[in-house]
C-alpha cells in the first residue's frame, strides 16, 4: 500500500505518494549512507517544489509511462517519478531507471 502525504510547497498543490519499493530503497540508504539518504530527502522537497525544474538534473524518461522523470542521487542511483496532475509518484530511488 502506497504511502501518501499532502505538501503544499509550491503554488499548485500535489499529494506525494511513496510506493513501496521506494520507500524500501529510501530505507536501505538510511541504514548504508546516511549522507545519501539526506540527499534523496533534499531532492524530495525539491521535487515537489518543482518537479521539473531543480536540482538532480530533472530529465524526462521518454522510455517509460508519459510524465516519468528522473533525478540524480549519485553517478549510479536515481530517484524516478510520475508527475500527475494532483499527486507525484515516488517509484523509486536506487539504481538506474
Amino acid at each position: 500500500m502506497p504511502y501518501a502525504a499532502r505538501l503544499i510547497l509550491s503554488k499548485k498543490e500535489r499529494v506525494a505518494v511513496f510506493q513501496p519499493e521506494f520507500i524500501e530503497d529510501l530505507r536501505y540508504w538510511v541504514e548504508t549512507d546516511r549522507k545519501l539518504a539526506i540527499r534523496a530527502f533534499n531532492l524530495i522537497e525539491a521535487i515537489l517544489r518543482d518537479p521539473f525544474k531543480g536540482i538532480g538534473k530533472p530529465e524526462p524518461l521518454k522510455y517509460l509511462t508519459p510524465g516519468a522523470w528522473s533525478r540524480r542521487l549519485t553517478q549510479e542511483h536515481r530517484i524516478v517519478y510520475l508527475v500527475r496532475d494532483d499527486q507525484i509518484d515516488f517509484l523509486q530511488a536506487r539504481y538506474h531507471y
